[in-house]
């Protein structure tokens, strides 16, 4: 639990640099790459906690494991990396979805008592 926590922390703290370099330091269609990667990094970075907190096991893994993929290749896409990059994007999108269901699958299997994050 300890390294996916750490792994979801440093996720959204990438983000929120991919964010800022994009709002301040890119140009062109890299602004957007960037804009684009960083959103669906820090969503599914606390989602990743969020599922953590209710006990999931499996979605934390698949949001951050699809963040990186997603928002990897756009950010790599934004610092001059080759265009083909976009095609691992949606492999990174299908694990982020995949982690959706998958915390909904848990969350219908479970007693509504067990999962309250509060």
């Amino acid at each position: 639990m300890r390294l996916i926590t750490t792994l979801a922390a440093l996720s959204g703290a990438l983000a929120v640099a991919a964010g800022a370099f994009g709002a301040h330091g890119a140009e062109g269609q890299a602004v957007e790459w960037l804009k684009t990667g960083g959103h669906y990094q820090l969503i599914h970075a606390v989602a990743a906690l969020v599922a953590l907190k209710m006990g999931e096991r499996v979605s934390p893994w698949l949001f951050v494991g699809g963040g990186a993929l997603f928002a990897g290749a756009l950010y790599l896409m934004a610092l001059g990396g080759p265009r083909w990059l976009g095609a691992i994007t949606p492999l990174g999108g299908a694990a982020l979805i995949a982690g959706w269901l998958c915390l909904a699958w848990t969350a219908a299997q479970r007693d509504q008592r067990t999962i309250d994050i509060e």
